[in-house]
């Protein structure tokens, strides 16, 4: 049998001003029919270049240098534009990464799958196109379709907008669909529904997949084989749960050491001893919203104690309250019901310019780092700007701060003329932890810090957070919908769903032997949990 893809010693190279940087290096593999690939490895790998060619899609700075990429038997290394056309869409589909980004914020739903529709039809409109549209958004699963056509991407969850990618993916009836990180920004559980969809929409219409990510989970329990890529180059390739189980390669093993979700025999941290006074209490908070004038309870009851040098982490699903509970700690908004007391003062009814003196003391780490830190400020004005805003250095003293802060944080005091786009995103992230810790404060939220993160650079952040807390004490709020991520940082827990704690307790109670079903789903929805059990 013939591969649908077989690609031989491939080799591609970026060219810009006189300067030309390999991105993949003699390169080869196939996929079969009805063959699901993972495509692993982090950033800088080569996954998206190589995604890039198989679609024709391949920038005008890049090109096909050496070997060849054969799709349904053709050559397209070097094919025409018109040639590439006609395979995108009719022979491979692809969903991309981030649906907010991908899909059209101006056009309904059922408008921006029936373009796809269309031009799977030669670029005409045709009788049945409404019944398609619908039928598609059936079958990936969204309820009540007619509506969902309707709709425009930002009144639909990020669970709802992925499947609409997949709908979109589908139009055109291919042959392979590529997946670029097609869940990494979802919550566990939607991921697993995602992917349990996919998988099931492949089966059943005889597709061929390829899964380009950075989740060694996401390959372990969803490809039939796996290729593992670092710097453009092919390590290692097998039968995906052979090849995560008992890696031959050091790369392949240093990705599984970093992965979280592997578990890796990481116990769930002891508490440290407690002072007697929290530094942190939410006691029955409750938020409620009325959103065209419908009362909407996004938290209720919430009571929780934070103490220094502590970590506490909230999770679970979009819509769970997490990010209610979060705005409601740093003040941003205060809650409908309930008290919030910081290191015994109650905060509850202060105002914003009451509030402002604690702000040294609490400090945000958001998802981000390259929304949250300003593209035109140097890492220098970044890191010292929150020293400035209350007055607390000037002179020799500000460049004397940031380079202990940046050495802190692990990062060359070199580093400080740079611009945020000049650095990776694990770096980016450093910085943003950097600022956080200008204050010194004794609390700092971490809003999903590592989830847009390679699971090597996740490990390196996470890593140097616990090393921080061990050496300015300093406690955490740790939202997450990644157990995995929690697992290895929290030393308590607080499950929400629907805006109710379901589950509450010390780390190595509620990871390991979790009381409530809800726990439990959250806690079996890891990718690569079943493997590392």
């Amino acid at each position: 049998m013939s591969a649908l893809i077989d690609v031989r010693n491939l080799s591609v190279s970026y060219h810009n001003a006189g300067r030309v940087k390999e991105a993949v290096r003699d390169l080869s593999f196939s996929l079969q029919a009805g063959e699901t690939l993972a495509i692993v490895g982090e950033s800088g790998s080569g996954k998206t270049t190589l995604a890039s060619a198989l679609l024709g899609l391949l920038p005008a700075s890049a090109q096909i240098s050496a070997g060849s990429l054969a799709v349904d038997g053709n050559d397209i290394s070097h094919a025409s534009e018109r040639a590439r056309r006609q395979l995108r869409g009719r022979f491979i589909g692809l969903v991309p990464q981030d649906p907010m980004v991908s899909l059209n914020p101006t056009l309904s739903i059922g408008k921006q799958i029936g373009e796809s529709l269309i031009l799977a039809h030669g670029g005409r409109r045709y009788p049945a196109l409404d019944a398609d549209v619908l039928e598609l958004l059936a079958q990936v699963g969204l309820d009540n379709p007619e509506l969902r056509a309707r709709q425009y991407p930002h009144e639909l969850s990020g669970g709802m907008r992925q499947r609409v990618l997949i709908a979109i993916a589908l139009a055109g009836n291919p042959r392979v669909i590529i997946a670029d990180e097609p869940t990494s920004a979802l919550d566990v559980t939607v991921q697993r529904r995602i992917l349990d969809h996919l998988e099931q929409l492949v089966q059943a219409r005889g597709i061929s997949l390829i899964i380009i990510t950075h989740d060694l989970g996401v390959a372990a329990d969803r490809a039939d084989r796996v290729l593992v890529m670092k710097d453009g180059e092919l390590v290692e390739q097998g039968i995906a749960r052979e090849v995560l189980s008992a890696p031959t390669q050091p790369y392949t093993r240093d990705l599984l050491a970093a992965a979280p979700a592997f578990g890796n025999g990481q116990q769930p941290l002891p508490l440290p001893p407690r002072p007697a006074r929290p530094l942190l209490s939410l006691h029955g908070v409750g938020k409620q919203y009325s959103p065209g004038g419908q009362p909407f309870q996004a938290l209720k009851g919430l009571s929780l104690d934070l103490y220094p040098g502590q970590t506490l982490a909230i999770v679970g699903e979009s819509g769970s309250g997490k990010s209610t509970s979060l705005r409601i700690a740093l003040g941003l908004e205060p809650p409908s019901e309930g008290r919030v007391h910081f290191d015994g003062q109650d905060v509850t009814g202060l105002t914003w310019q009451q509030f402002r003196p604690l702000r040294q003391r609490i400090q945000l780490v958001q998802q981000n780092p390259f929304a949250s830190l300003n593209p035109r400020f140097t890492l220098y004005q970044s890191v010292v700007e929150p020293l400035l805003s209350f007055g607390l250095r000037d002179g020799a003293e500000l460049h004397q701060a940031a380079r202990q802060l940046m050495e802190q944080v692990q990062l060359p005091a070199s580093f400080l003329d740079r611009l945020p786009r000049e650095l990776s995103g694990g770096q980016r992230q450093r910085v943003a932890i950097a600022r956080a810790l200008a204050l010194k404060p004794d609390l700092v939220l971490l809003d999903e810090p590592v989830s847009a993160l390679d699971v090597s650079v996740q490990a390196q952040i996470l890593e140097l957070l616990r090393n921080l807390q061990a050496e300015l004490g300093v406690a955490y709020v740790l939202v997450s919908h990644d157990l995995a991520v929690v697992q290895s940082l929290a030393h308590e827990v607080v499950v929400l769903r629907q805006g109710q704690v379901v589950e509450q307790g010390p780390a190595s109670e509620v990871m390991h032997r979790p009381a409530h079903a809800y726990t439990r789903e959250l806690l079996d929805a890891i990718p690569g949990h079943r493997l590392s059990a």
